[in-house]
């Protein structure tokens, strides 16, 4: 039979695109067209491969090689905590010495100009996948002791959105093998192959499936990191050989409740799993956090741990962050009463210093136990002397309920139906209050950013929540912030009443609990530290 052309050799609509790199080739190949000898490397022989490794003997066999492997990093292309980790995490591992870090991600179509016009063309290639033969080009950056690698195919990954297309499969399956390629051209073997999400799962599993006979690959160990159990790459079994170039001898593998199951089978074949915190991962193996692969998980228990992430000490910290109105510390906190007064002003609500002031920054979404603030907050509202101040974007039902809310409440309540980082800042900096009651959450980040601002965290007891905060006890002044354990609204609603008390009532004791979140280490060192642990623990 013929190669089946029609559905993949179809381009996605013309799109309006952003300055391109210097030197761009041709977006895509037909399949059945070999690329130009002109732009191809020659693909790099064993025995050259051999003699190079021996040159490097001394040099770079002295450093852990380590490569992660992401959708998403930060600040070049983001949507949320994946970006966050992908940003900081490789820098603050750098730090710890003797390890060589680099990071690999699309070539998006939304990376800026600024970045671009620093890449430096690698090398101009083809990957195939399956019965097709696409455009591959690989451009490097080095930040912060970290070298970035971005593949490039247009077809592929110049889109406005990061993700939400119908090929999304397609796209990260060849993002996968061009990775797997990518190691020979460039004569760069990590140690260690550290995939992260669905997105990237593909490529544990085609190093295990697809080239662990090549010379080199063989002794490459593999971490997989859960980042959000809910989307797992899930794709009917039509496709396994058509799209994802797997055969039939791999079907056992790749099969979880009768479909495709990418994430299932990178846990299978990654050498560790982890995810985001420690509580997480006790509650991903529970058919009630799972979404279905509590059966794989458990009976990958042994290899199974959870890390806290971090955050960037650097950017956010209000001693020295140019966003916020008044820069402060913990051992000097004047400026940030000024900080909540310059939100009042700019957002319209009345200036009073001793109000306290409750936020939320987050997705508006029903998972971040957003249906619960709905279901309390006029009591809530109508019943404390408080100031609400909401930003975010997500679910219309939620945003239309936040602009109702300040509608009616205009001297308490703020509705910002967006997403500004800077902005997001300048709340954190002024809030009293940070609420978070998700009903579940891997890590949670905006609640280690509260406590680093000053602002004392009332969440739910769930995921990194639970293991970042601890409840305040009024006996002996202990813990660094507020926590409820059922989901519903109404022990939410008494436990910011709560909170709300004790600034209004004990304000001393309401500064003290606000220093002893300020003073929580929350940093990407921590976390670079176990991660090195795990990296030990299977390469020595």
């Amino acid at each position: 039979m013929g190669k089946k052309t029609t559905k993949h050799e179809r381009g996605p609509a013309v799109l309006p695109l952003p300055p391109a790199l210097p030197k761009k080739r041709t977006t895509r190949k037909p399949a059945a067209e070999k690329p130009a000898e002109t732009e191809t490397v020659t693909t790099t022989t064993p025995e050259a491969v051999s003699a190079m490794a021996e040159n490097a003997v001394g040099t770079e066999t002295a450093k852990k090689k380590i490569l992660f492997v992401g959708a998403e990093v930060m600040p070049f292309a983001a949507t949320g905590g994946l970006g966050d980790v992908l940003g900081s995490l490789p820098a603050a591992l750098a730090k710890t010495g003797r390890v060589d870090v680099r990071v690999v991600l699309p070539l998006y179509g939304s990376i800026a100009q600024s970045w671009r016009s620093q890449m430096r063309e690698e090398y101009i290639t083809s990957v195939r996948l399956a019965w097709r033969e696409q455009y591959c080009g690989i451009y490097s950056l080095v930040r912060d002791g970290v070298t970035y690698y971005f593949i490039d195919n247009e077809y592929y990954f110049r889109r406005p959105a990061l993700y939400g297309y119908f090929d999304d499969g397609e796209r990260y399956a060849f993002f996968c093998m061009a990775v797997m390629e990518m190691m020979n051209r460039l004569n760069y073997y990590p140690d260690i192959l550290h995939a992260h999400d669905w997105q990237a799962a593909l490529s544990v599993v085609y190093l295990n499936c697809l080239y662990r006979n090549r010379p080199w690959y063989g002794t490459m160990r593999t971490v997989f990191t859960i980042h959000n159990i809910e989307y797992q790459g899930q794709y009917d079994f039509a496709i396994l050989g058509d799209v994802f170039a797997l055969g039939e001898n791999e079907h056992a593998l790749m099969e979880y409740n009768g479909c495709i199951n990418l994430m299932k089978a990178a846990i299978e074949c990654a050498d560790r799993v982890t995810t985001v915190s420690p509580r997480y991962a006790w509650e991903i193996r529970t058919p009630e956090y799972a979404h279905g692969l509590d059966a794989a998980l458990n009976r990958n228990a042994g290899k199974l741990s959870g890390i806290l992430n971090g955050i960037d000490y650097d950017f956010y910290n209000p001693a020295t962050d140019p966003c916020i109105a008044e820069r402060y510390s913990v051992q000097n906190m004047a400026g940030k009463t000024a900080d909540k007064l310059a939100l009042q002003r700019e957002t319209g609500l009345p200036e009073r210093a001793d109000v306290p002031m409750l936020a939320v920054v987050s997705r508006l979404a029903a998972h971040k136990g957003l249906d619960l603030v709905s279901g309390c907050i006029y009591e809530l509202v109508g019943g404390h002397d408080l100031q609400l101040v909401i930003l975010g974007k997500g679910e219309s039902g939620f945003e239309d309920f936040f602009r109702e809310l300040q509608a009616r409440f205009p001297d308490k309540v703020r509705a910002l139906i967006t997403y500004d980082r800077d902005l997001s800042k300048r709340i954190y900096a002024a809030a009293d209050l940070f609420l978070m009651p998700s009903r579940s959450e891997p890590c949670g980040l905006s609640q280690m950013i509260a406590s680093r601002y000053g602002a004392i965290p009332v969440v739910r007891e769930t995921g990194g929540l639970k293991d970042t905060v601890h409840a305040y006890e009024a006996w002996n002044g202990a813990g660094n912030g507020f926590s409820f354990t059922n989901y519903n609204a109404g022990d939410m609603c008494y436990v910011i009443g709560e909170a709300v008390d004790l600034y209004h009532q004990k304000p001393e004791a309401y500064k003290a609990l606000r220093k002893r979140g300020m003073a929580e280490d929350f940093s990407w060192a921590r976390s670079a530290k176990k991660y090195r642990e795990i990296y030990d623990s299977i390469c020595k």
